[in-house]
C-alpha cells in the first residue's frame, strides 16, 4: 500500500507520516460506522483479501449474525483464516447472540446462490481490480443478481493522485483503472437506474486548504435498494449449499442461543456470586466480636437498585447450618448479570434445580456452599480467567492499529 499524505504539494513532498489513522482503517471504520447505525444481520465482504475488515468486523458485531467473506486468492484465505477464530474469552463470555462466519473462495463475476439474501455488500478497494469489461458483470451480480439491502464502495479518487509525492500512474501495480469523481459517479447512477437503488456519495482521507476542491483520497458510494420484497424473502430462506464458491472455511461462535452454553454460563455466574457473598459474610463474622451471622446488610441504596424483580424489601440474611453456608437465592438474584441471563427469578430457580452442581434447599430458595473454599476454588478461577482473557482481548483490539501496520 502506497503512502498517502493530507496538505499542499509542495508540504506534501517534505512530509513522511501517512493520514491518521491510516486511510485503510479510516476506511475499515466507515463500514463499522455503518452497521453500528444500520445494524445488518448478514454481511458479505466482497475481495476480502486478508480478511482484516471480517476481523474487526467480528468485533464490532452490532447484530451481525453471518459474517462472509470472499475472495479469488484461496492462499491468502487459507494463511489468515485463522485470524477470524473465536478466542478463549468468546468461549469463557458467549456473546448474547449468534455469529457465523464463513470464507468462499471465488469470483464477484459468478452468480452464486448462496451469496443472495444479505443486508449489506461491502466492496472496499476491489471495483479498480477488476478489467473494465468485468465491471458490468460485476455490477450485474452485486446489484441485480446478489440484490442486498445494500452496498459499500470504494475506490482511489484519481483526482487525488497529483497530491501523492512520487507517484507515477495508478496506485496500485494491479489496479485496471482508477477513476474521476465524475466517472465513479457516472457508473454509480447507472447503476442505480438499472437495479433500482439510490446512492449517497462520500469518502475518507481529505486535503487540506486550497487542494480540498480534489475531493476524498478514497471515493465512497453507498447503495441503498429501493425495494424490500426480493431481498426479504430470501433472507427467510435456508442457507444453500455453494455451487460456483469453494468453502474453505467456517466457524459458528459461541453464543447464549445455544441452551448448553447458556446453561453453563448461567450457572457459573451464579456459582461465582453467591462464593462471593458466602466469602464476604464470612469476612464480616470474622470481623464481628458478637459473631453475629446476620451482620451484613447491604447500603439502602443498593437495595433499593437490586432488589429482587426491582423492587426494594428486606433482604433474607446469610446464615450457617453446620458445616454450610446458606445464601438465600434472592441475594444472588440480585446481581445485574444473573438478572440480565434470566428473565425472573422463578426461571432462575427451575433452570438450577436441574444442573447437579447446584446445591439448593427443597424449596429451591436457598444455595447450599461448603464453608471451606476448596470447592469455590475452581468456579472463582474461572470466572478470574474470564477477567484475565477478557483483557487480553481488549488489548488486541487496541493493537489492532500496530499489527495490521505491517
Amino acid at each position: 500500500m502506497c503512502s498517502m499524505r493530507t496538505d499542499s504539494r509542495a508540504e506534501l513532498t517534505k512530509m513522511t507520516t501517512p493520514f491518521s489513522p491510516p486511510l485503510y482503517m479510516q476506511r475499515y471504520q466507515f463500514v463499522i460506522d455503518y452497521v453500528k447505525t444500520y445494524r445488518p444481520k448478514k454481511v458479505i465482504d466482497v475481495g476480502c483479501a486478508e480478511c482484516r475488515l471480517l476481523k474487526k468486523l467480528k468485533f464490532h458485531r452490532n447484530g451481525i449474525q453471518l459474517l462472509v467473506g470472499v475472495d479469488i486468492n484461496s492462499v491468502v484465505l487459507l494463511k489468515r483464516m485463522h485470524t477470524l477464530a473465536p478466542l478463549v474469552s468468546d468461549y469463557l463470555q458467549p456473546s448474547d447472540g449468534p455469529l457465523t462466519i464463513e470464507l468462499y473462495q471465488g469470483s464477484v463475476t459468478e452468480r452464486e446462490p448462496c451469496t443472495r439474501g444479505f443486508d449489506l455488500v461491502t466492496c472496499v478497494e476491489l471495483i479498480e481490480h477488476l478489467e473494465l469489461v468485468e465491471v458490468e458483470s460485476f455490477s450485474d451480480v452485486v446489484f441485480g443478481y446478489m440484490a442486498p439491502g445494500a452496498v459499500i464502495v470504494s475506490t482511489p479518487n484519481a483526482e487525488f493522485n497529483p497530491l501523492l509525492p512520487g507517484l507515477r500512474g495508478f496506485r496500485n501495480y494491479d489496479h485496471k483503472f482508477e477513476w474521476t469523481r465524475a466517472e465513479f459517479q457516472t457508473w454509480a447512477h447507472r447503476v442505480c437506474r438499472e437495479y433500482d437503488y439510490s446512492v449517497q456519495f462520500t469518502g475518507v482521507g481529505e486535503a487540506v486548504g486550497h487542494w480540498r476542491d480534489v475531493g476524498f483520497c478514497t471515493q465512497i458510494g453507498v447503495f441503498q435498494r429501493n425495494f424490500d420484497g426480493i431481498n426479504q424473502s430470501m433472507s427467510n430462506a435456508e442457507s444453500l449449499e455453494p455451487s460456483m464458491y469453494k468453502l474453505l472455511y467456517k466457524v459458528v461462535y459461541p453464543s447464549l442461543c445455544d441452551n448448553n452454553i447458556y446453561q453453563k454460563t448461567l450457572v457459573n455466574e451464579v456459582l461465582y456470586e453467591a462464593q462471593q457473598l458466602r466469602r464476604e459474610w464470612l469476612r464480616r463474622m470474622n470481623m464481628d466480636s458478637n459473631n453475629n451471622a446476620d451482620f451484613y446488610a447491604p447500603p439502602l441504596m443498593e437495595v433499593f437498585q437490586h432488589g429482587v424483580e426491582g423492587d426494594a424489601r428486606e433482604w433474607q440474611p446469610i446464615y450457617q447450618q453446620g458445616n454450610t453456608i446458606c445464601v438465600p437465592l434472592e441475594r444472588v438474584w440480585s446481581s445485574p448479570r444473573v438478572r440480565a441471563l434470566c428473565g425472573s427469578i422463578q426461571r432462575l430457580r427451575e433452570e438450577l434445580l436441574e444442573d447437579e452442581r447446584v446445591r439448593m434447599s427443597a424449596d429451591g430458595t436457598v444455595l447450599n456452599l461448603p464453608t471451606d473454599d476448596d470447592e469455590g476454588e475452581e468456579v472463582e478461577e474461572e470466572k478470574d480467567d474470564v477477567k484475565t482473557v477478557s483483557g487480553v482481548a481488549n488489548n488486541m483490539e487496541e493493537d489492532w492499529d500496530r499489527e495490521l501496520g505491517s
